[in-house]
């Protein structure tokens, strides 16, 4: 293995890094003087803000990025090992990939469900396995899994998509119990409604109209920085401070 850099920042991996909160995570891990290393699909995007990150902060560490799918473990873990050989072991995942398709459950289109449990659950799961082992040997890492509201409360539409929360929560909180005796935190961010482009997923016009509605009727959805702000904090935590579970919402979402 290559020598790893002599960094005194902590390597930070981020899924789902192309856009939205993804994106604003690591602009703002990069801001702290972490190496960083993003993941998602879209090659163009990452290269961009791979670029975009490295001329705004020149004195930080170069981003790094890779091209993956969040179902596939093998790529995962190739990206990951590419990542540690340079900046040393990852001392934080923030489990961020997902997808939102909206419908209802009475006509939706079956593989809409499945991909969303692809991404949203096996996703996760396969984030969290690929770097839990090195965690453990350590003693050390944190786990930060990026959910939703719809992870415990329920909506129009979202049967299949809470589904997919719902799961994210109990991981999280199942998978923080089995590690604490080690020293890991496990984290659940669960925020309400934000400003992405994760409603483009939805296939339904209908729906999509009907949620843009009720966003703009709260006033002023959160948008990514809020959330990636919300991320960095609990991360910051001495490390015997785990905060377990985080709701952030905006201040007019009333449901």
């Amino acid at each position: 293995m290559a020598t790893a850099s002599t960094s005194t920042k902590q390597l930070i991996v981020i899924t789902g890094a192309s856009s939205g909160i993804g994106e604003a995570t690591a602009k703002v891990f990069v801001e702290q003087g972490h190496p960083v290393l993003m993941l998602a699909r879209r090659e163009d995007r990452l290269t961009a803000i791979v670029k975009s990150l490295t001329e705004s902060f020149p004195d930080a560490p170069t981003p790094l990025a890779s091209s993956v799918d969040v179902t596939d473990m093998d790529a995962i873990k190739a990206a990951i090992l590419v990542a540690e050989e340079k900046y040393g072991p990852v001392s934080l995942l923030v489990n961020n990939a997902g997808c939102m398709l909206l419908g209802d459950v009475a006509t939706q289109k079956a593989d809409e469900w499945k991909r969303m449990l692809d991404v949203n659950v096996i996703g996760v799961l396969n984030g969290i396995q690929a770097v839990l082992s090195g965690m453990i040997e350590r003693k050390e890492g944190t786990v930060i899994n990026v959910s939703s509201i719809a992870g415990f409360k329920a909506f129009p539409n979202h049967a299949a998509y809470c589904g997919t929360k719902y799961a994210v929560h109990g991981i999280t909180e199942t998978i923080r119990q089995e590690t604490s005796k080690h020293g890991l935190r496990h984290i659940l961010v669960s925020p309400g409604v934000v400003s992405t482009e994760l409603l483009s997923h939805t296939t339904s016009e209908d729906i999509k109209s009907g949620y843009e509605s009720w966003k703009e009727s709260m006033g002023h959805p959160l948008v990514p920085v809020d959330v990636a702000n919300v991320i960095l904090f609990a991360y910051q935590q001495p490390k015997h401070v785990c905060l377990r579970e985080i709701v952030v919402g905006p201040t007019y979402q009333d449901a």
